[in-house]
């Protein structure tokens, strides 16, 4: 599972020109789920993504959560994050899960976020949407859950 985080002032979706979601200050999070992924990348990093210390303190500095600011997430699915790019010039997008699959995965992921004591909301599975941001900073974080195993065996 892979995510795309931006902190942002502002954010939202809108699919056919309807506003689906929109939050204040926190983070925008694309969520692409991979074939294979599961409960353990969800929780994974949703607890990163709750705990990262991206936001700004007293003197602008990264060293808050989300959680410490009581900012939002809108949560976004985006499979195209899963693209293969190393071969040729079209993307492939085989590695990315059914969307049977990824569904299930994106709301367990913005669950865990809630669970967590984060609000959220959410883009719309499966349409073209429209998203908005203000880029804050600009701050911009990539995670990968499969990440996780490189680093133990670092360690």
């Amino acid at each position: 599972m892979r995510v795309v985080i931006q902190r942002v002032s502002r954010a939202r979706v809108a699919v056919a020109g309807r506003e689906v979601a929109a939050i204040g200050p926190g983070l925008l999070v694309l969520v692409g789920a991979a074939e294979g992924d599961g409960p353990d990348d969800v929780r994974y990093l949703a607890e990163k993504v709750a705990n990262l210390r991206i936001m700004p303190d007293a003197d602008r500095r990264m060293n808050r959560s989300v959680l410490d600011t009581a900012g939002a997430v809108l949560v976004v699915s985006q499979f195209t994050l899963i693209a293969e790019t190393r071969k040729g010039r079209r993307p492939s997008f085989t590695g990315a899960a059914e969307p049977a699959v990824a569904e299930p995965l994106v709301q367990e992921f913005g669950a865990a976020l809630g669970a967590l004591g984060v609000p959220v909301r959410y883009g719309e599975f499966g349409a073209a949407m429209d998203v908005e941001l203000v880029n804050e900073g600009p701050v911009t974080i990539i995670l990968d859950s499969h990440d996780r195993h490189i680093a133990r065996r670092r360690a």
